[in-house]
């Protein structure tokens, strides 16, 4: 799953066929690691994303929004004063090595012409983004290096920026055959796969496997004992890579597992796995990259942001389920009141046979067929105090038995409402997104003295799509705007959506005065999907979707945010799928 230096290869002739020669426009800094050069020129614009994250470290033109923090951070603010109005003059990489090294000629506070150099260095928890002056000393970088943490190569600002080590591989773009063979050969261990990755440099284990499976049809070959025709198997491909690397006629693929999600990629027709996976072929190499990481580095970034919201609803919903299994348990006991109430009434019957200080007595059940039962009693209490000390028991436990079944059903709404706020912070994309759940959270108690610092903030809108029919389709991003969208926006004749038996968005479909009957198919089906894909249920296989005008939905007195009822509703089952989805986003 890693970023090769071949890959790395062919995002520098993207670059280099799209964007050299133009300047740069803007400089935002969305995370710690995360870098956007928003680069312009005649007719053209492009947002490169630099990543220096330990998880997803790449360089590719982008098309993600990313929300930018209210404050630039201080190296945000460093590329701006160095590199603002800068002019890409070259891209370069050490043979197939994982770094690339983007060179702006700009202007510096004297008014000479200067080279500004940024390091781009993809190596695992390793990678940086370097900014190196003119006189190539580090002006600064997103992670700062000093001597405690690596003695072999630090990188603090003043000092002298070196090369990472270097290792001792071949480049693929200049190797001969022979050595090529003898380096493969002369690599640890016998696996081939393995081998082919330790003597080419820029190899991920995906792209030596490709080659491995090329060679010996798929099948497990210890390296010394391949046959002639293996080799030559081998070494075409290698060959044919190489061309095709060197003019830029790649097949840029991802493949995904059977839920769908993607695994791994590389610039090659990736057919080691047949049947078990599937595969998607990309135009350019940062449409795959921008594909394959934006999502998971969304949902990762989100993730850190609402950290405390989550573990704040994940305690909450584990007290409301003590609580509930405690209060069913105690109703469970509540419905043996009947008893209690046959007691007294035996014990008044037979007043004329008990006198104080008994511990227990024998009576003849006259509701159960005269059946002898025993009934315990307290010897400090006279026959009749007994008696009404069952009846009072009896009375207090219907008592308790309505209040328990009106608190239960308060208990289940809470723990419904709470789970809808946890899908939703699970699903933000935006720090302003984050805000409102705070604010939502707040009003409803949860969060104490919260304080919005970030009030200038402005709200998100609804997700919009259209179907395939041009119809519009809205899709509330947390309950209060669910409540906005369904509430107050949508018109009684819209079409409203929502999953059956999961916390999710509410969606409205804009009929334009349309009755159900006349609305597509297609149209219903593809809101059905946008409902169940914007839910806890996004990866299940098959979603009920209930859907109904909205004049037959309403919200009961004192509901919590995004709590409503409905009727004269139907059920669709579909299977959400990512990639239509996001073809109806507009």
């Amino acid at each position: 799953m890693a970023l090769d230096g071949a890959f790395l290869h062919t995002i520098k002739a993207q670059i280099e066929s799209e964007a050299m020669g133009s300047r740069i426009d803007k400089i935002y800094q969305p995370s710690r690691e995360e870098i956007v050069l928003v680069l312009r020129s005649r007719g053209w614009v492009g947002k490169l994303l630099l990543s220096a994250g330990a998880d997803s470290p790449r360089i590719h033109f982008t098309q993600s929004e990313m929300e930018n923090p209210k404050v630039p951070p201080m190296f945000c603010m460093l590329l701006r004063k160095h590199l603002s109005g800068g002019k890409l003059i070259s891209v370069r990489q050490l043979g197939l090595d994982r770094v690339l090294y983007l060179d702006f000629e700009t202007t510096n506070e004297l008014g000479d012409v200067v080279t500004i150099t940024v390091a781009v260095e993809i190596m695992g928890r390793h990678s940086n983004v370097i900014v190196v002056g003119p006189d190539g000393k580090i002006l600064d970088a997103v992670k700062r290096i000093d001597r405690d943490m690596s003695g072999v190569r630090p990188i603090l600002p003043g000092m002298t920026y070196t090369f990472p080590p270097q290792q001792e591989k071949l480049n693929l773009l200049t190797a001969q055959r022979d050595e090529i063979r003898e380096s493969i050969l002369n690599a640890k261990g016998l696996d081939i796969a393995k081998s082919i990755a330790a003597a080419f440099e820029g190899f991920s284990a995906v792209l030596a496997r490709e080659a491995a499976f090329y060679a010996t049809h798929g099948q497990q070959a210890d390296k010394t004992k391949l046959t002639d025709d293996q080799w030559d198997r081998l070494l075409f491909y290698l060959g044919r890579l190489r061309e095709n690397l060197s003019e830029n006629r790649n097949v840029y693929t991802v493949i995904y597992d059977q839920s769908g999600k993607p695994k791994d990629f590389s610039f090659v027709e990736i057919k080691q796995y047949a049947a078990l996976m599937q595969s998607r072929v990309f135009e350019t190499p940062s449409g795959l990259l921008d594909s394959f990481y934006s999502e998971r580095v969304r949902i990762e970034r989100m993730k850190q942001r609402s950290n405390d919201l989550l573990k704040m609803l994940l305690n909450t919903t584990e007290r409301l389920s003590r609580k509930l299994a405690a209060q069913r348990e105690e109703l469970q006991q509540c419905g043996d009141r009947e008893q209690l109430k046959v007691y007294g009434d035996l014990i008044s019957a037979n007043l004329y046979n008990m006198q104080k200080g008994q511990q227990s007595v024998r009576l003849l059940n006259f509701y159960h067929d005269n059946e002898e039962i025993q009934i315990e009693l307290d010897p400090a209490l006279t026959p009749v105090q007994n008696a009404q000390k069952y009846y009072k028991e009896y009375h207090k436990a219907a008592t308790a038995e309505k209040m328990l079944t009106s608190l239960i059903e308060q208990g289940e709404q809470e723990l419904l409402y709470v789970d809808s706020v946890f899908d939703a912070v699970s699903r933000t994309v935006g720090e302003s997104e984050l805000l409102e759940i705070r604010q939502e959270l707040s009003e409803q108690g949860y969060i104490k003295n919260y304080k919005n610092k970030n009030k200038m903030l402005k709200s998100q809108p609804p997700l919009k799509y259209r179907s395939s029919d041009g119809y519009l389709i809205y899709c509330g991003r947390n309950n209060k705007q669910n409540d906005r969208l369904t509430l107050r926006d949508a018109r009684k004749d819209d079409i409203w959506m929502h999953t059956q038996g999961f916390a999710g968005s509410h969606v409205i479909i804009v009929t334009d005065g349309e009755t159900l009957d006349e609305l597509p198919d297609r149209t219903v089906e593809e809101a059905a999907m946008i409902a169940a894909y914007n839910s806890k249920a996004r990866d299940a296989a098959l979603v009920p979707v209930d859907y109904t005008q909205v004049r037959n939905v309403k919200k009961p007195n004192g509901a919590k945010p995004g709590m409503v009822i409905f009727d004269h509703y139907f059920t669709l089952y579909v299977t959400p799928e990512e990639e239509k989805v996001r073809a109806l986003a507009q």
